[in-house]
């Protein structure tokens, strides 16, 4: 399916700079364009590459002023990078969606299935499971006994919904996340670790996306739960009875340990740490690798372990490159106050 610049710039509200009848039908990076392709540019760091891709359209912000003559197309627009998102979502509601229920899939009598969903093979829909209108079930997905799954939810090959949990409407889970395994818990004793039996929940409210190999443990009495909105990277690990908060986005490896509590629009970098039973506020910013081990205010903006400032850990940063230069420098010192106060002791003994 081709478009021209003319209706891109019509659906996204920009200002077309060259050839309206130029057409695009596939999307490329700027650097990787080629001819028949839709481009953007958001980042500075890339303008260079837009005097020569071979693309056909790219979109660029308003303020964007040319240095040298373009051969592309192109569609000025408040924000080239959310125009992108709007396109892309286009493009992808263009395409042919998978229908019907594979006879290979095994669902249960008294599961209940909405209207247009699809369900491919191996897929196991257990007992009381109730899957909502528009959902997508791929090959290998399993749905517990009485768990739920809402309208328009996309579920990836061998994604695990444990028994009782609930996902909302028009979430996205990647292939192998595992949303309802037990959690973390076990009771020392002399005779080794006694398990505790994780008796609760996990929730994923509406908006909320999941990547690939991500694991949510259920509570071991309540309810773990992830709100509105929020946004987990690959390899992301929440425990038991941890609730984040809407509109937060976890890149990969970070680990929240049980009980935590995260506020809302946070934004974690890769492998952040957050320890147990701590309240992370709302509007927080934490850099990749950071380490967070206590409560923090909201509208903080943290770095490194534990958790500080960004610029205190940078002059830090800075600091431990010296350190081997520092600690020589202070043995030359301490060798030099031994032999002075060695000739002063020889002075006085005069």
């Amino acid at each position: 399916m081709e478009f021209s610049a003319k209706q891109i710039a019509e659906y996204i509200q920009g200002v077309i700079v060259g050839d309206e009848n130029a057409t695009v039908h596939t999307f490329a990076k700027i650097e990787e364009g080629i001819p028949g392709a839709l481009s953007f540019l958001s980042n500075p760091k890339y303008t260079h590459y837009i005097y020569d891709t071979q693309s056909s359209i790219v979109l660029v912000n308003k303020d964007f002023e040319p240095e040298h003559e373009i051969k592309a197309t192109l569609i000025k627009v408040d924000n080239a990078y959310e125009s992108l998102a709007k396109l892309m979502t286009l493009y992808e509601m263009s395409q042919p969606k998978k229908q019907g229920i594979d006879p290979l899939a095994s669902i249960a009598s008294n599961a209940k299935i909405g209207k247009d969903v699809y369900i491919g093979p191996f897929a196991c829909i257990e007992e009381g499971a109730i899957i909502g209108d528009n959902t997508y079930i791929h090959p290998h997905v399993t749905v517990g006994c009485n768990a739920k799954v809402g309208n328009n939810t996309i579920l990836y090959p061998h994604v695990t919904i444990y028994h009782d949990c609930r996902i909302g409407n028009n979430c996205i889970l990647h292939a192998g996340s595992v949303v309802g395994a037990d959690g973390f818990g076990f009771a020392p004793s002399p005779e080794g670790y006694e398990k505790i039996p994780q008796i609760g929940i996990a929730i994923l409210e509406d908006d909320v996306e999941i990547g690939a190999n991500t694991c949510i443990d259920r509570a071991t009495m309540g309810a773990t739960i992830i709100h509105k909105g929020t946004k987990l990277d690959n390899l992301v690990q929440i425990a038991h009875n941890v609730e984040v908060g809407s509109h937060t986005v976890m890149a990969s490896q970070a680990g929240v340990a049980g009980s935590a509590k995260i506020g809302e629009w946070c934004m974690f970098g890769g492998q952040v740490g957050v320890a147990g039973h701590i309240k992370v506020g709302d509007h927080v910013t934490v850099g990749a690798q950071s380490g967070i081990p206590g409560n923090t205010k909201s509208g903080s903006t943290l770095m490194g372990y534990p958790a500080i400032d960004p610029k205190q850990f940078a002059r830090s940063a800075a600091i431990y490159k010296k350190l081997p230069d520092m600690y020589t420098e202070l043995g030359r010192l301490q060798k030099e106050i031994e032999e002075l106060k060695s000739r002063i002791e020889k002075l006085e003994a005069k």
